[in-house]
């Protein structure tokens, strides 16, 4: 049985949940000591809360607001220390509660990347240049007619959500890509869009601060240069995300009507049945734009030129003397399209995907008669690959050739992703190339890209390229120079191979599609066998069956008695070394009869070894057990791990995987990284849909669920 992938948890550990508890518990001493500043200013704020009996009523309603509180008219009457002062304060205890929470959660965590000093001075001078800027803008602008500037010029506010989000602004800047976009959107959508729907003082001090926090966290703390997107697949999320937010923009305005710079927002909106049929039609071609859809692209520049146009209109009869309805809507609605739109436009080229998903290059393993199939074939045979490298000659495989035609990588297609196993077939040197390739190819089809079961050549070359990592598996080998099955770790071993000698059981390597069909027939008996006796269907991808073993490039070890009865079964694919010569052989099908000789996979094993040393073999790949891996604590774990480690725990009751790793350990392998590449964690989700239906293709939803509720029965 062949490779590959997830880690495992040991069953009778803790669950989930006593996991996460304990983790939780024991860094949380240790996070707690490096956030003093967070810490110190939560708690500066419940004491004077508490003192001043503001954390349960309302500060405005102290006749000594106006001495602690920032805005225009402080400055007016030369209170400047009201800077400083407003800082421990909120101006209802819903915000105090909320304020705090918040203040906790996000300085917290950027104190802990940032450091201590640089997240001291970066809130302070946030809080006080972002509130100062904020009011003499509004100081300066009250002198116009302009009836929003002139209304805020009398406000007074508290608070040190300028400070915070001035911290989370610059702490974007350490972060890599995909994140750092989102978070920045993200931020920068919400001071945007509370500025045109509220426009309250902190919501002007809020954008001048997070525009600075931006630029001075680039400047000084930028792991990435620039502020755009660095892939189609970072354009189409952000773009996605945008239109999405706009959309929900308009149901909040429905529901929390408010007073922005264009005036109040009340009675403006259009009705709760018109809002929700444009939120389904923008979801909609959200989701196309996720996919690089052109025809999305299209959409949403129309929509967006209609909303910009009413916009104009809008502006228009206001200098005319007239508001029509809906017009402070329709104002900061354009300005939000209008950012949308400049993504869409300067990004065109990521939204190249036809209406129908087609992935330029993608040949089927069978299209045109085979012909990809046997290209592959001849490839994989000059260039060389990795163990895994042959499961990629199999029917299901589509395959991208790189442009220089000296290889190809080989992949799946599954619920929109293009599931690459292992390594690129490719020289060496252009491993990183054809990485490069596959991300263009997958990315103009609409499609996520994943390296499935590669290696660290594979995988270093995919984290230059900005990928993610994670070792879902091992490989286990047996190197054939010098090997003897000598000592007290061999013991069952040898034991196996004196048992079946006593019992004239004879092990013969052969080509399958050449024996008779007395032999054919018992092998596809066993393999039924062995199927049948699972309530789900027969894998795929990494695991071959008798098809696959027909191959006359695939070798097949027989365990045959002095009737001509078959005791088992395996099937042992070819390992390629540059130049065509066959260095190693890769363990797949491995079946025994139920009623056979016992010991009878320890026999055909130690005998294939014996054998294919003598022939000049390099070494054996008992390949890992698909999604099972060595002894793993749970708590050890990171997330994508854990996501893999309940399918292989769902699935161990019916196929042994794990079982089956840890019998492999009786020849006493050397391991070797197997890995999962992508590109961002927000696609494993699917990634993890993609291996299930790689896997198990023919399950229905019902065998799944059947499955899982009567279990199954472990055999190898």
């Amino acid at each position: 049985m062949t490779a590959t992938a997830v880690p495992p948890a040991t069953p009778g550990q803790a669950g989930g949940f006593e996991v996460w508890a304990s983790r939780i518990a024991a860094a949380t001493p240790h996070a707690l000591r490096r956030i003093p500043f967070t810490l110190t200013v939560v708690g500066l704020t419940l004491v004077v809360g508490v003192a001043v009996r503001t954390i349960w009523q309302p500060i405005w309603q102290a006749v000594w607001f106006p001495q602690v509180a920032y805005g225009v008219p402080a400055l007016q009457e030369g209170k400047v220390w009201t800077l400083f002062t407003g800082w421990l304060f909120a101006i209802s205890p819903a915000q105090y509660v909320s304020g705090t929470i918040m203040f906790a959660v996000l300085v917290g965590a950027c104190e802990l990347r940032l450091g201590t000093r640089r997240t001291a001075v970066v809130a302070i001078t946030g809080q006080v240049g972002g509130v100062l800027v904020a009011s003499l803008l509004v100081w300066a602008l009250s002198a116009t007619t302009w009836v929003w500037a002139r209304d805020l010029a009398g406000a007074r506010d508290v608070g040190f959500t300028t400070g915070m989000l001035t911290v989370v602004a610059v702490t974007s800047a350490t972060l890599r890509s995909p994140w750092r976009l989102r978070v920045r959107a993200l931020l920068w959508f919400y001071v945007t869009a509370a500025f045109l729907f509220e426009g309250t003082l902190s919501d002007v001090s809020h954008a001048v601060a997070v525009g600075a926090g931006f630029l001075v966290g680039q400047w000084r703390y930028g792991v990435e240069p620039g502020f755009g997107p660095r892939t189609p697949r970072e354009t189409r999320m952000t773009a996605f995300g945008g239109l999405i937010l706009i959309g929900l923009t308009q149901l909040i305005v429905l529901l929390f009507p408010g007073r922005g710079p264009f005036g109040a927002t009340s009675g403006q909106a259009a009705g709760i049945a018109d809002v929700l049929i444009e939120l389904v039609l923008i979801a909609l071609v959200a989701n196309a734009l996720r996919n690089g859809k052109r025809w999305a692209w299209w959409a949403a520049l129309v929509l967006g030129l209609l909303n910009i146009a009413l916009a104009i209109v809008a502006l228009v009869l206001i200098v005319a003397g007239r508001l029509p309805l809906g017009a402070p809507i329709s104002l900061a609605g354009g300005l939000l399209w209008l950012g949308e739109l400049a993504l869409l436009v300067v990004n065109r080229q990521a939204f190249r995907s036809p209406f129908k998903r087609r992935v330029p290059g993608g040949v089927g393993a069978l299209d045109a008669g085979g012909e990809g199939m046997a290209r592959a074939k001849a490839m994989l045979e000059s260039v060389g690959g990795s163990t895994m490298s042959w499961m990629t000659t199999w029917p299901a495989m589509r395959y991208l050739f790189t442009a220089d035609g000296r290889g190809y990588i080989g992949y799946e297609r599954h619920a929109g992703v293009a599931l690459a196993l292992a390594d690129p077939v490719v020289p060496p040197a252009t491993i990183a190339d054809a990485v490069t390739e596959f991300t263009t190819m997958a990315e103009r089809g609409g499609l996520i890209p994943a390296l499935f079961s590669v290696t660290d050549a594979a995988a270093d070359a995919a984290r230059a390229a900005g990928w993610r990592t994670v070792q879902i598996a091992e490989d286990t080998l047996i190197d054939l120079p010098g090997l003897e099955f000598k000592g007290k770790a061999w013991q069952d071993v040898r034991s196996a191979l004196n048992k079946a000698r006593k019992e004239s059981i004879e092990f013969r390597i052969v080509t399958l599609a050449e024996q008779p069909y007395a032999i054919l027939a018992q092998v596809r008996a066993i393999s039924q066998e062995w199927v049948g006796d699972k309530e789900l269907p027969e894998m795929g991808f990494t695991l071959g069956g008798v098809d696959e073993a027909l191959d006359p490039k695939v070798r097949v070890g027989i365990a045959i008695d002095a009737t001509g009865s078959l005791h088992g079964v395996t099937s042992w694919l070819p390992v390629y070394s540059e130049g065509g010569e066959v260095r190693g052989w890769t363990l797949d099908v491995m079946r025994r009869r139920t009623d056979g000789f016992r010991s009878v996979m320890e026999f055909m094993i130690a005998s294939a070894c014996l054998q294919f040393r003598e022939q000049g073999a390099a070494f054996v790949s008992l390949s890992g057990a698909p999604l099972a891996r060595g002894d793993v604590s749970p708590a050890e774990l990171d997330r994508t791990d854990r996501l893999l480690d309940r399918l292989g725990g769902a699935l161990e009751p019916f196929y042994g995987f794990r079982s089956l790793h840890a019998f492999k350990a009786k020849f006493q392998p050397r391991y070797e990284p197997v890995h999962l590449a992508f590109r961002d964690e927000a696609d494993l989700p699917r990634i993890g849909v993609a291996l299930t239906r790689a896997y198990l293709p023919d399950a229905t939803a019902w065998q799944l669920l059947a499955a899982t509720r009567s279990g199954g029965h472990e055999q190898r």
